[in-house]
Formats: C-alpha cells, structure tokens, sequence
C-alpha cells in the first residue's frame, strides 16, 4: 500500500489534542456538579446522561476523524503495470524583435500582440516541445527545445526589441538558426517553425532558406502582421521620454507587411501554411488545434510505470458510518422509576 498524499498524516494529531481535549470537559463537567451537590450525594443521585454512551460517541467522532484524514492521505493499493507512450512534434516559435514590431497597426503593438498569442498557443499544447528564437539583425536561440514550458513562458516574458543588439530584419537568418541549432538531423518530419514577422526582409535570402528548411521536412507557417497597404510609422521614444518616430535620412519610416515573402516561404516547406493576420486577432491556440495538434506526431519515449488503484472510498465510507451512528445514539438513558 502507498499513501499518495502522506503529509495530511500530520492532522492525525489532532486526534489526540481533542482527546485530551474531551476528557477535560468531562472532568470539568463533573467537578462543576460537586460544587453544587455535597459529598457522597453525587454517586446516589439518579441522572438521565450515560456516561458509556457519552464516550463511546467521543470514540467514534474521533474514529471518524481518523479515517477521514486516511481518505485524505489517498491510500492505494494493488499495482498494476502500464505502459506509457509520449508522442509530439517539435515546435520552435520564430519570432521577429525588429524595430518596426513595435508599429502600432496592432494594439498595443505588434511585438506585444505576438507575445500574448504565443501564450495563448502555449496554453494548448499536448506534449509537444517548444522553443524560441528571436531574430532581428541576427538570430538568437533563448530557449531551446524543452516540455518546461514554465520556463519558455519566463524566457518568453524578457522577449523585446533589445534582446538582439543588431538592428534590421534577416528572417532567413533566423531560419538558418533554427536548423543549424535548434532541430536534430535524425529525423525528417514532425518538426514546425511558426514564424511571427511583419515579413520585412533587408537581402537575408528567406526563401532560399525555406527552401533549405522544406528539404529537411520541415513545415514553415507564418503569421502576417500589420498592414499590408498603408503601413504604419513606427515609435520611439527619446531621451527626454517623449514619444516621436523613427526617421532615416530626416524622413519617417514606415513599415508595411511583406505579404508575398512570407507566401513564398511557406510554397517552399512540405504543408506550409501563411495565414495573414493583418490587423486582426490572432489567435495562435486555434492554428495550434487546427495544424499542429492534429498533425502526425513522432513517437518520444516510453516507460512502464506501476498504477495503483486508489481506495480512499473505503476510508470515507467508514468516516460517514461512524458519524452516522453517533447521530443515532443519545446520551440519555431510561431512569427506573
């Protein structure tokens, strides 16, 4: 027998306190009747409390008690082996840091719009590993594949525009991270990058990366963000704390989204997917249940582990029995007249 839960044994001292606690009052009780009554006339005195039902009631609250702290404890017993098997994909969330992710096109920008979806994806996962990598000028692995998914959420948190120290957009040079240090060559399948950029490139050669990528069969599906058409200036903020925007060459920059670099990339991948955010809502939990969730996934690892069958019924059971005779039983007994 195993106690799943073997710290609420700790309770079981309380048995003893309210023993304690039980004989006290009786003792109270009884001088408080001495004081009343004179010497030698107590024993002679016909009284309507049984002294034996009085403490056998004592005994079975306190017997409920105990069992009831043993249902707590969660008592198993009769193992049985089972095998467990852990399948998933490996998914590395690529993510764009540049500058013009902070444009406002999507509130409160675009970076922070993309983090929040990022959660909200993490939140539905199913035993896939995850990793992340966030790219600007360069590209940097901030956490690599793991099912901690606590600690992506933390490395996730720290994500902004200064985690990569380089300005610009090199989406390919992310990618070539991801193969390059993130995914193994052992397998050629069950592997995903979600890309989450505005798709700004400055001569990264992204599709040809893809392309790389697609030959190890590996599947891009990118997200679009901001607006394709208009664009939208991207912030700053100067020494003196106000609010301007950037500006190269004394002119404003404004920052539009690549649509048709993101469609070429994903053309390039086995399965490949581009769904274009825009300026809308995303919601990366729905593209996980969607496309990842029921994509085939790789088998992990497998162990056989010993199942116990939980019997904290039986424990309950006796608990409420108990309590359910001492309901039942009075103190009081029948005087003869």
């Amino acid at each position: 027998m195993i106690l799943q839960n073997i710290t609420i044994l700790h309770f079981l001292w309380l048995i003893p306190l309210l023993a304690g606690i039980c004989a006290y009052a009786w003792h109270r009780r009884r001088t408080g009747l001495q004081r009343f009554i004179d010497a030698g006339l107590l024993d002679r005195i016909p009284v309507s409390v049984s002294y034996g039902r009085r403490f056998w009631k004592s005994v079975m609250v306190l017997g409920a008690l105990m069992f009831l702290i043993l249902a707590m404890a969660r008592p198993a017993w009769n193992p049985k082996p089972e095998t467990v098997e852990r399948k998933g994909r490996d998914v590395v969330f690529l993510l764009d840091v540049s500058r013009s992710m902070l444009a406002e096109d999507l509130y409160p920008n675009r970076l922070a719009r993309a983090k929040l979806a990022i959660l909200d994806c993490i939140d539905r996962l199913e035993g896939d590993r995850v990793g992340l990598v966030a790219f600007a000028g360069t590209a940097a692995v901030k956490c690599p594949l793991t099912l901690d998914y606590g600690f992506f959420r933390m490395m996730l948190k720290d994500i902004s525009t200064d985690s990569i120290a380089r300005g610009g957009t090199m989406i390919g040079d992310g990618i070539r991270k991801i193969l390059t240090d993130v995914f193994d060559n052992q397998e050629k399948e069950y592997k995903d990058i979600i890309l989450i950029t505005d798709g700004e490139d400055h001569d990264s050669f992204p599709v040809e990366a893809a392309k790389a990528a697609g030959e190890k069969g590996i599947r891009i599906i990118a997200i679009g963000l901001g607006d394709e058409n208009e664009g939208k200036r991207i912030p700053v903020t100067t020494a003196a704390g106000e609010k301007t925007f950037l500006k190269y060459n004394g002119r404003e920059i404004w920052s539009r989204l690549d649509a048709d670099t993101l469609r070429e990339m994903v053309n390039a991948t086995p399965g490949g997917k581009y769904l274009n955010v825009a300026t809308g809502a995303i919601d990366l939990g729905n593209v996980y249940a969607r496309l990842i969730a029921t994509a085939e996934k790789k088998h992990l690892e497998s162990e056989t582990i010993k199942r116990y069958e939980e019997k904290f019924q039986i424990f309950l059971a006796a608990a409420f029995f108990l309590l359910a005779v001492e309901f039942l039983v009075t103190e009081r007994k029948k005087i003869k007249k």
